[in-house]
């Protein structure tokens, strides 16, 4: 198998859930650090415009949003499993209600509390700005805090629930993809506020199971520069791919269409359709820095349309 590569930066909590996964199986990988605010013109030319961190490349397969991700990083290297033999739909579920309902009041905990004027400046607020839709207002957000909290405690809440039989993990004695997903935001809180930053000071079973999380590392990890990671996509060959001719969608290979993600950085991304399958869509794309690669996104999330 070609060198996973991972575009990404320090402090991006999706990132960190990929990181933490990459610990779990204990793999080598390489390391691309992107900028975390746009514009991104080595990371572009593999994705074709899709911004969102962190993007993982392997050889001319390009894979977009940490759903996927995830899937193709167990595809790849099995043992051991993120995704529980008999809980695996389980595993997936726990880990989108995470990613779309805990995430956001999480990063409003932080961001509402850091000193964003002194440490990020106006471009950064101008980035996220376009890239969530609606005008970053410091002040709103440290209006917000106490919503924020109360929404990251009850729904941190429900995740003790599942370890106050004693169990060390989500599902069971072993860590999973469900694991991978809830240590993204409890991460986030605990590496910008502190271990036991409100309101994970009143939540001690998700402290110590974020401790658990943290001993499993970030796997094997050597640092390459973007133009290196460039220069291994256009000397390789994507993966076969294939359509499935019964998808309910009625798209066809061969079919020009642009895939873009329905929540934030809604840029789309234009390609030839080359695979569909019920858990991901490929698009075949050509750029003159990156050759000709593959660009992967799950389906849940996105929006696919006919070009």
């Amino acid at each position: 198998m070609a060198d996973i590569i991972l575009h990404h930066y320090a402090a991006s909590p999706f990132a960190e859930k990929v990181r933490i996964a990459l610990g779990l199986k204990q793999a080598a990988w390489k390391s691309v650090d992107i900028p975390n605010v746009m514009p991104k013109p080595e990371l572009m030319p593999l994705t074709g415009g899709y911004r969102k961190t962190p993007v993982m490349q392997i050889g001319a397969d390009i894979y977009c949003d940490t759903q996927l991700i995830m899937l193709e990083l167990d595809r790849r290297l099995p043992t051991p499993s993120l995704l529980p033999k008999g809980h695996e739909g389980e595993a997936r579920a726990i880990a989108m209600w995470v990613d779309r309902n805990i995430f956001s009041p999480a990063v409003g905990v932080v961001m509402s509390q850091i000193p964003i004027e002194g440490r990020f400046g106006e471009t950064f607020k101008k980035d996220r700005s376009e890239f969530s839709g609606r005008n970053f207002d410091p002040e709103r957000l440290r209006a917000a805090l106490p919503m924020m909290r109360d929404q990251t405690y009850a729904l941190l809440s429900v995740a003790g629930t599942m370890l106050s039989d004693g169990r060390k993990f989500l599902l069971g004695a072993e860590p999973c993809l469900a694991d991978c997903a809830l240590y993204n935001p409890v991460w986030f809180i605990q590496s910008q506020l502190g271990e036991t930053a409100a309101p994970l000071d009143r939540l001690p079973g998700i402290v110590a199971w974020s401790q658990r999380m943290k001993a499993l590392g970030g796997g094997r990890r050597t640092d390459i520069k973007a133009g290196e990671a460039l220069d291994i996509a256009k000397a390789a060959e994507p993966g076969t791919t294939a359509v499935d001719a019964s998808d309910p969608s009625g798209l066809e290979a061969g079919q020009k269409i642009s895939v873009t993600p329905d929540d934030t950085g809604r840029v789309p991304v234009e390609g030839v359709l080359v695979g569909l399958a019920p858990d991901r869509v490929s698009i075949r794309r050509s750029d003159p820095r990156a050759g000709e690669v593959v660009v992967h996104f799950p389906r849940a999330g996105f929006v696919v349309l006919p070009l």
